[in-house]
């Protein structure tokens, strides 16, 4: 852990003050990682344990969304070059796809457009789907900790954010919050 922070009152100098230029960007991307690590690890644990969890696990996921959101968006400082695509196990993804799925019941369908013109085609999204493809994309970047690869992680999980997961978490947000709004979040 890192040592603690003095006040200038204790007589000792606040450490921030301390550190210059490449120092904080090295603290701070570290701790920016360390936050993406754990909303990660949270929001992987809390959907491998659905179907087990609480009744209460939707508003548990609803709570760590934002906080998910705003972990990845701040990996922007890393450099994401050349991102290796993780291997897919279709079987392992739709397992869980189904699992949320019969969890979620009615409340996994949702409309992607709300006012469509009538010759327009009407979209449909399932919560099941965003919640199943963030999970893999994040469980790479995991993977890859526990390869003691930290960097590519970061770099794993800012591409796969731009170029996938983030629109699953956009649209799962949107309906979350619906669920939400009326109610629905609990499970019984």
């Amino acid at each position: 852990p890192p040592p603690p922070y003095f006040q200038a009152e204790d007589g000792i100098p606040d450490l921030d003050s301390c550190l210059v230029g490449s120092e904080m960007c090295i603290r701070d991307s570290t701790e920016t990682l360390s936050e993406m690590t754990g909303v990660a690890d949270s929001y992987c644990q809390l959907i491998d344990r659905t179907g087990r969890a609480p009744g209460n696990w939707l508003e548990m996921l609803f709570e760590l969304m934002p906080r998910l959101h705003a972990a990845v968006t701040a990996l922007n400082a890393y450099d994401t070059g050349e991102v290796p695509v993780a291997a897919v196990d279709l079987d392992e993804r739709f397992e869980l796809y189904s699992r949320l799925r019969k969890v979620l019941g009615e409340r996994d369908s949702y409309w992607l457009e709300f006012d469509a013109a009538p010759e327009e085609v009407h979209m449909s999204g399932s919560l099941a789907d965003d919640l199943t493809d963030i999970y893999f994309d994040l469980l790479h970047g995991l993977d890859l900790l526990d390869e003691a690869w930290p960097q590519r992680a970061a770099q794993v999980w800012q591409s796969t954010y731009r170029l996938h997961w983030g629109q699953h978490l956009v649209d799962a947000e949107r309906h979350l919050y619906a669920l939400k709004v009326r109610n629905q979040l609990a499970l019984c």
